[in-house]
């Protein structure tokens, strides 16, 4: 039996979709990009590699079930920033219910690490929310749940601080924190799309890497090529924009994600997992930040 398969991406238009989308194009893979605005530059980027862009949204359960018709595998993500828990948990309950009515043969589904460990944060919850409905649907599942993503260091809303010789992130400075690229996301579901049945039923915590903010600012420091310092943003200065992300920075001082990272490398020997310090190295960071580049 071939093991090149159909496979539905949720989420295309974004960072994590986008790199399970590409992933799997280049496996050799079929893909079906779901979007709501076929004209976005990353939908349009995977059109050129070889996708199928359809054009839906999880608000239309037929729309979503049209997309998965004839699929053997879907990847299901959400949004809770934009729709919020009670808009995330029903898209994402609306969504899987169509994926798994149009009889696709693997849900992969991704969640975030730690949501089903009752953490009481709210975007951890809604999405546990919907894994439980995903687990009751009959459908063979695999829970892929990331860690934070390396990205958010080089992410819009970052940038400044970075210019001005600063990497904030919501953890105390020497507490370890474990991350991961979006381009390891997208190794791992493709691998998880092609174990099948070998991962039915499993749910894993991913992450690449694990390093202290100190430790990430060094880094930092090094292939930007001046000097960075890290600062711990307080869950009370959070507080005043999010609660979300309060409890979030809360939790990060007192527990913290666990993933079992040298298990994951040797479970799946074959993701190119990348390290704090692999990922920095890859971003132009002349270009996004408009200093000189450093000389790593």
């Amino acid at each position: 039996m071939s093991n090149k398969h159909t496979v539905l991406v949720t989420g295309a238009s974004g960072k994590q979709g986008y790199s399970v989308a590409e992933a799997l194009l280049k496996r050799g893979h079929k893909v079906r990009a779901l979007t709501r605005n076929a004209g976005n530059a990353a939908v349009r980027s995977l059109a050129d590699k070889g996708a199928e862009i359809i054009t839906g949204n999880f608000e239309n359960r037929d729309s979503v079930a049209r997309a998965a018709k004839g699929a053997d595998a879907a990847f299901l993500m959400g949004n809770f920033y934009e729709a919020g828990a009670e808009g995330e948990i029903r898209q994402g309950v609306t969504a899987a219910a169509a994926i798994a009515a149009a009889g696709v043969g693997h849900l992969i589904y991704s969640s975030v690490a730690s949501a089903n460990r009752s953490t009481g944060i709210p975007h951890f919850d809604s999405k546990f929310e919907i894994e439980r409905h995903i687990a009751g649907l009959g459908v063979p599942y695999t829970i892929a749940a990331p860690v934070a993503f390396m990205e958010n260091a080089a992410a819009p809303w970052s940038v400044d601080g970075l210019r001005n010789g600063v990497h904030a992130f919501l953890a105390p400075a020497g507490t370890p924190m474990q991350l991961i690229a979006t381009g390891d996301i997208g190794a791992f579901v493709a691998r998880l799309v092609e174990r099948r049945s070998g991962v039915f039923g499993r749910r894993y915590d991913i992450a690449a890497d694990e390093l202290t903010g100190t430790a990430q600012a060094e880094a930092l420091s090094r292939f930007i090529g001046r000097p960075i310092a890290y600062h711990a943003v307080s869950p009370a200065m959070v507080r005043q924009q999010s609660e979300d992300q309060a409890l979030m920075a809360e939790w990060f001082e007192r527990v913290g994600y666990t993933a079992d990272i040298p298990g994951l490398r040797k479970e799946f020997a074959d993701v190119q997992w990348q390290s704090y310090e692999d990922w920095a190295r890859q971003v132009d960071w002349s270009r996004l930040l408009a200093i000189p580049a450093a000389v790593a």
